[in-house]
């Protein structure tokens, strides 16, 4: 069985988070894989702040294992977010789009233990150096904001940089990209678009439905000019904003007007023409629906097969 430092740091059986992805990650798919020994974690991005107290407080009714918060920082309501996890006790909070060093202060003296998702080296050190427990070390094959840096090359670059343990995000599918990223020597890996099509997930049948359909070209990333490049499947909403954002009679801002609520239309609507279908390069792989625990041990278990048998390469 693999057995990390980050499942001693936090609880946890088994060395794997899912991904805190935005108006997705609800209670219900957290506890499912904190259940199943990972590590579930709720989105910051909902109905607003109340709604994610809601959230952590049924989280609680449905799972007795650890979760966690994942809290985007450039949204409007982060330092309201960041205050509620104090006042529920929240003790892991992942972090991602900002700075969490505003928050760091009230947070640590509260217990918790802040691991923010990282795309460079440069940045895992600041987080070293603002108290962090550990940092996920995400590529550019990851579903929703990406960096530069695709997972193979970062992980062991940010490895190397830091001393705090790095789990590895972007690319990992199953016990494959699992075993390899332990190989690297991360202490466990972050999961997100196979959640998708988890049975617990709550996002609209033709979501899943093009997940499952999708091939190993399936994703694009678009809004890169504009300072915020995001992978998701390739879909009429997704060509025409790359149409518009390549065309220099469209100005940035009426590209942006375009984009504001597709999140929200792809995952409760399931609207091709208006929606962005956040998804990372791993949706190639996906062939069915399944459980959140039959992807938490498919993964791990599968790591730990293969592990195994490593020493037979050796002749």
């Amino acid at each position: 069985m693999i057995k990390s430092v980050i499942c001693d740091l936090l609880g946890i059986e088994k060395p794997i988070f899912q991904g805190g992805m935005a108006w997705i990650a609800d209670a219900r798919l957290a506890a499912a894989v904190s259940n199943a020994g990972g590590l579930g974690l709720i989105s910051s991005i909902n109905f607003g702040t109340e709604a994610v107290r809601a959230e952590i407080r049924k989280a609680r009714t449905l799972t007795d294992k650890p979760f966690g918060v994942n809290i985007m920082l450039a949204a409007p309501n982060a330092a309201e977010i960041a205050d509620l996890v104090v006042e529920e006790g929240v003790k892991i909070v992942t972090t991602g789009a900002g700075s969490p060093a505003p928050y760091m202060e009230k947070w640590l003296a509260a217990g918790i233990k802040v691991i923010p998702v990282v795309a460079s080296v440069a940045y895992a050190l600041k987080m070293q150096e603002l108290g962090a427990t550990a940092v996920v070390a995400e590529g550019a094959e990851s579903g929703g904001h990406v960096g530069d840096t695709h997972t193979m090359a970062l992980v062991p670059q940010v490895i190397d940089a830091v001393d705090i343990p790095v789990l590895a995000a972007g690319g990992i599918f199953d016990g494959r990209g699992a075993a390899a990223m332990f190989l690297m020597g991360a202490c466990g890996v972050q999961v997100g678009t196979r959640f998708l099509v988890a049975d617990e997930c709550l996002v609209h049948d033709t979501y899943k439905e093009r997940l499952i359909k999708a091939s190993d070209v399936g994703t694009m990333v678009t809004g890169k000019t504009l300072g915020d490049a995001v992978r998701s499947l390739k879909t009429p909403f997704a060509k025409k904003f790359a149409k518009l954002e390549a065309d220099p009679n469209v100005s940035d801002d009426e590209v942006r007007k375009f984009g504001t609520g597709s999140m929200r239309k792809a995952v409760f609507d399931g609207d091709l023409a208006g929606g962005s279908f956040l998804a990372g390069e791993v949706a190639g792989l996906i062939t069915r629906r399944e459980s959140a625990a039959d992807i938490v041990n498919d993964i791990i278990g599968g790591a730990e097969r293969l592990l195994a048998s490593a020493p037979g390469l050796l002749k």
